[in-house]
């Protein structure tokens, strides 16, 4: 069968060259469109903000090249920059009337040295290093480690990482004043370099004082999903969620957890359970564990999210070499493609799209790479290599009912009415080859779909009976290029109406190609 937005994208000739404009009337619980093009890919990008990006002209030409979503780096840039950049975004969606998911990355609890004497120090191979509490500049001899929950919990034999790897350090004797070690990789270390703990559970709330005030900020700018930065266990997640409810107010936002410590991946479950998308976070992850460790992890984090129902973003240096060149390297392709392989919800660009020369270029190039991989013919095969099995819901039977269905009988598009996009997330799951166009009456629903795979939202209005539900399908799927006349459509949806969680109708429809002609608008 052939993939139905690859149809799509040359029928209607690729990204819009000419957006759309919104009247007046248009309300935000009604973004609606003319026409909206398929992007011609099921894996999402999400592309990074930074000092070379945050222009309103850059970000529309981000968006153009195939940026789905935009990360909002909370750990650079002033929150001002940042609501300028969020401003600019939520007008591009005006002008293209298509939603865009919006995420807040915060910084989490990075540690640090403090400082030395003249800015820098050596670290000898094979030498001695002591930490201590004494706040005086450093030597080569100590430095002071301005973080009083360290000491007392470290043990012989545990490692600390400096400067993303660069410097690895054994720990010989600890106390509550001392850690002392010695230098398995020395080397030259500065003022405030990170500091990565592996082998402990460091006792750290997983915001601090700077992500507390970044929260209340992503939330009161409206933005989708909350990332939240080196979570270790269960109850980071918890406190992120209480503190969302004291702020937010409407719909909160979804919160992502960023899995780049070896302690989170002990309780991957627990932790992939409370949140509502996983983030595999390669940085600080392939600091903390060996090179050649992240590889399988990355794939099982991928597996056991997928499973879960859960988006899960792959990031981290995936076109590195972009930053400063316009074309890649034949390795980080693979990378890219194996991320696809394996479903990813999204990819992610870090510096290549925030602060490299190419930022346009990158964007184009991930797309490129993944709808090359998705043209696979053994694609679909590859991507379902994962076994998801539904859960003992009319819901999740449902929804893998719509997958083998659009295995079977030639169906042009899964279209999903929901409110909260569970449905929506349930159909995901399954990696169906047809798209799935989701119809909901919440924009912020909407923009959160947008980092699902295979999924193009669309915020409309609500539905009150199944006449005006099969109605309002057909219609959708032919103005957004999702059908045409004779094709057949799965219509999925929960009765009655309006009420979340309620899915438990399916239905087969044939689009005459005239709806739009008959019932307008």
């Amino acid at each position: 069968m052939q993939d139905t937005y690859a149809i799509a994208w040359r029928a209607l000739g690729g990204i819009m060259s000419t957006p759309p404009s919104l009247s007046q009337s248009q309300t935000r619980s009604e973004l609606r469109t003319r026409r909206i093009n398929p992007r011609g890919r099921k894996v999402k990008i999400l592309a990074t903000i930074g000092p070379a990006s945050r222009s309103p002209e850059m970000l529309r030409r981000l968006f153009r090249a195939g940026a789905d979503a935009f990360r909002v780096n909370m750990s650079h840039g002033s929150q001002d920059d940042h609501a300028k950049a969020i401003a600019a975004i939520r007008a591009l969606e005006k002008e293209f009337a298509r939603p865009i998911a919006i995420l807040a990355d915060l910084q989490g609890p990075k540690l640090r040295v403090g400082e030395f004497v003249g800015g820098k120090a050596v670290i000898r191979h094979g030498g001695h290093f002591n930490f201590d509490r004494d706040p005086s500049p450093g030597d080569d001899s100590r430095v002071c480690l301005p973080h009083p929950e360290l000491f007392g919990i470290l043990e012989r034999g545990q490692r600390l990482v400096i400067n993303d790897g660069k410097i690895r350090l054994i720990v010989r004797e600890a106390d509550a004043n001392r850690i002392r070690c010695s230098a398995e990789v020395g080397g030259v270390i500065s003022d405030r370099k990170g500091v990565n703990v592996p082998d402990a559970e460091v006792p750290i709330p997983a915001l601090t004082d700077k992500d507390r005030k970044d929260l209340a900020f992503a939330v009161q700018q409206g933005a989708d999903w909350i990332a939240l930065s080196f979570v270790q266990r269960p109850e980071d997640l918890a406190e992120a969620r209480r503190l969302i409810g004291t702020t937010q107010t409407g719909q909160a936002p979804a919160l992502c957890a960023k899995i780049e410590k070896p302690k989170a991946v002990d309780r991957l479950a627990e932790i992939i359970e409370l949140s509502d998308g996983i983030m595999v976070a390669r940085g600080d992850l392939g600091v903390e564990l060996e090179p050649h460790e992240v590889p399988p992890l990355q794939k099982r984090i991928v597996a056991a999210s997928r499973n879960a129902g859960k988006p899960v973003i792959v990031a981290t240096q995936m076109l590195e070499s972009m930053i400063e060149s316009p074309t890649p390297t034949r390795a980080e392709v693979s990378d890219v493609a194996n991320a696809v392989y394996d479903g990813a919800d999204a990819v992610m660009l870090s510096a290549e799209s925030a602060a490299g020369e190419w930022p346009e270029e990158s964007v184009a190039m991930m797309h490129r790479i993944a709808a090359q991989v998705e043209r696979d013919e053994q694609y679909t095969a590859r991507v379902r290599f994962s076994d998801t099995p539904p859960d003992s819901t009319t819901a999740d039977a449902l929804a893998h009912s719509c997958m083998t269905i659009a295995d079977t009988v030639p169906i042009s598009a899964i279209t999903v009415f929901t409110s909260s996009g569970a449905t929506a997330r349930r159909v995901a799951r399954e990696r169906p080859a047809t798209p799935v166009l989701v119809l909901t009456p919440s924009l912020r629903t909407a923009r959160r779909v947008a980092l699902l795979w295979g999924a193009h939202a669309v915020a409309t209005k609500d539905i009150g009976s199944f006449e005006e539900m099969i109605a309002k399908g057909k219609r959708m799927a032919l103005r957004h290029g999702f059908g045409a006349a004779g094709s057949k459509q799965i219509v999925l949806a929960g009765v009655p109406f309006g009420t979340p969680g309620a899915t438990n109708l399916l239905h087969i429809v044939t689009l005459k190609g005239d709806e739009l002609e008959k019932h307008g608008s």
